[in-house]
């Protein structure tokens, strides 16, 4: 058991103590207590705001409850002092001897270090990418690629059952605009001059192959058809072909969905019907008139009846349709029923999506509340679009889809570790620059570099001592330093960050710490720069050089486990 959850079990102990001799009511709720460092390392080890939040449901003042509970504390042998803060915190110091278990702790669990039970195996459904298929991932999708897949990663390691869930969007209009796209494609292949891509179709070279594949299939079968003759089956061909890029260009992101869930496949099957008949039955769809659209009304428009959804009872500024004049789904129909699919098979859904679609959040999330009784939990994280820069300058690459930047181009010019990682090093709902020269140099500014640079250092430190020809004995962790044992007590918080960040969802929380860890080594490492006794690798003391390999390992082993949920490698070596 680490560290900060042993000492969440020892104040519930403290309290259960205090019930028992009738000194506070017994059944309290201790959902918001907490257990972490002080704001201050100078206030102690571990700080608790349990007397702060129980105080009222037990009728007493906060620092009272605070001094019985330090009390309690206090008598821990690994409690060297228990004091009482401000209105009523609780600060604890701890013996040395608790950080140097800790890190045997580390040692022994290796990459379980920081695993939790928290998620109590609840199943996640997180949705993220979700591109139309109508050609290759674009650098706009690149963000929310790398924050789903690594809030996946993380989610499971705190203890949940994850699917990793692609929605494809093959039903509307934008891919009968792909197939009509592909057979002028096709009737290329066949020799005819087409000439320049008509405005409205899709003009990416990405879809000569397609082209060329259906030519050699059939021939010019199709090439003076009508277009009923052929357009499902240029459908599904251009669909299938374009979600083999996408499948390809995400794994160059090591990135792999569990499922990918097609809407027309939903649609066949009847699902936004059953939706709709749900959604009447309590009052939520009902048939009014859209109303006109703002501003100066268009000459055509005409007041249609259509089954609206009431959105206005969710903060919407009007009710949205749910299917179109000609019976059609609209995407808001499809997709309400879409999540109404996904929570029949999983406890909790997120949705990761692109700031451009925050105003339909409201709407969304209330479909799926009346759908799913409020039993679903329910939680979109919007990803902010990602600027281009190179040396602080706008860059413009080269654009072989046609009219964007790829995604496999940025990937290509600066490596997936550089991208993934730099993708998490801020919230996903702020804005990002993305520069090129700055992800890849060497320098302590690049913060996926300089954490790599520590992995590597610290996997080189043991080759050090082995060309040096020394014969380590086993460490000794009470020759442990001041300074050493703060680096034991960073190590520690992992566990407790890993459970934060997936509680609130947050995968960047992991990328923060992981750079503060990786500037704590540094720092470490440096001091021999100045103070050959500091040195990490000393010929004239194995002891202590064994001592201080097992802290480096330590380190190293943390780095390794943050980067893994990141899903960025740690090298061994830098180039």
């Amino acid at each position: 058991m680490t560290l900060f959850r042993r000492f969440s079990d020892h104040i519930g102990a403290a309290l259960d103590a205090l019930a028992a001799r009738d000194a506070i009511p017994a059944g309290l709720d201790r959902s918001a207590v907490s257990v972490e460092p002080p704001r201050d390392a100078a206030h102690g080890d571990i700080a608790t705001n349990a007397a702060m939040v129980l105080a009222k449901s037990a009728g007493m003042n906060p620092r009272a409850l605070a001094d019985l509970l330090a009390v309690e504390l206090g008598a821990l042998d690994e409690v060297v002092e228990a004091g009482v803060a401000g209105p009523g915190f609780i600060n604890l110091r701890l013996a040395d001897d608790s950080w140097r278990e800790e890190l045997a702790l580390i040692h022994d669990l290796r990459g379980d270090y920081g695993r939790s039970t928290m998620g109590q195996g609840r199943r996640v459904n997180v949705e993220y990418v979700s591109a139309n298929p109508t050609g290759p991932m674009h650098v706009g999708h690149c963000r929310g690629a790398v924050v789903g897949d690594a809030l996946a990663a993380l989610l499971e390691y705190a203890g949940h059952e994850v699917i990793r869930e692609y929605y494809v969007n093959d039903a509307g209009a934008q891919v009968d605009v792909l197939a009509r796209s592909v057979h002028m494609r096709y009737r290329e292949a066949l020799g005819e001059e087409v000439g320049a891509i008509p405005e409205g179709l899709y003009p990416g070279d990405y879809l000569i192959p397609v082209g060329e594949k259906l030519a050699a299939e059939h021939g010019d079968r199709f090439a003076a058809a009508p277009e009923s003759a052929w357009l499902a089956l240029f459908r599904a061909e251009a669909v299938g072909a374009m979600m083999d890029m996408i499948r390809a260009d995400l794994a160059k992101l090591g990135i792999h969905h569990d499922i990918f869930s097609s809407e027309a496949e939903l649609q066949a099957a009847g699902k936004p019907a059953a939706a709709e008949k749900l959604l009447r039955e309590q009052g939520l769809v009902y048939d009014g008139i859209l109303e006109a659209p703002k501003g100066e009304t268009p000459e055509d428009w005409e007041p249609v009846e259509l089954p609206l959804f009431r959105s206005t009872q969710f903060g919407d500024d009007q009710d949205r349709p749910i299917r179109k004049s000609d019976g059609s789904w609209t995407y808001f129909g499809a997709d309400l029923a879409y999540h109404f699919q996904k929570s029949e098979t999983a406890d909790e859904l997120i949705d990761i999506w692109g700031a451009d679609h925050a105003g339909t959040v409201k709407r969304i999330k209330a479909a799926v509340a009346a759908l799913t009784g409020g039993k679903t939990r329910f939680d979109v994280k919007l990803v902010q679009m990602v600027r281009l820069l190179k040396n602080g300058e706008p860059f413009k690459m080269s654009k072989r889809a046609g009219n964007f930047v790829t995604l496999a181009d940025v990937v290509d010019e600066v490596g997936k570790d550089a991208v993934r990682f730099t993708m998490l090093t801020r919230k996903a709902d702020a804005q990002m620059d993305f520069d090129f020269a700055r992800v890849v140099e060497a320098s302590r500014d690049n913060p996926v570099w300089y954490l790599q640079y520590a992995n590597a250092r610290i996997s080189r430190l043991r080759r050090k001592a082995a060309d040096a020809g020394i014969v380590l004995p086993a460490p000794a962790p009470e020759r442990l330093r001041a300074n050493e044992l703060a680096l034991v007590k960073l190590l520690a918080q992992f566990p407790r960050i890993v459970e934060a960040a997936a509680f609130a969802r947050e995968p960047h929380r992991i990328a923060f710490y992981l750079a503060d860890v990786a500037a704590a080594f540094h720092a470490w490492y440096n001091l021999g720069n100045d103070d050959s006794a500091a040195r990490i690798v000393l010929d004239n003391d194995p002891e202590l050089t064994a001592t201080r390999l097992y802290l480096a390992d330590g380190i190293g082993q943390i780095i390794r486990n943050g980067l893994q949920l990141m899903g960025v490698e740690a090298l061994e070596e830098m180039v």
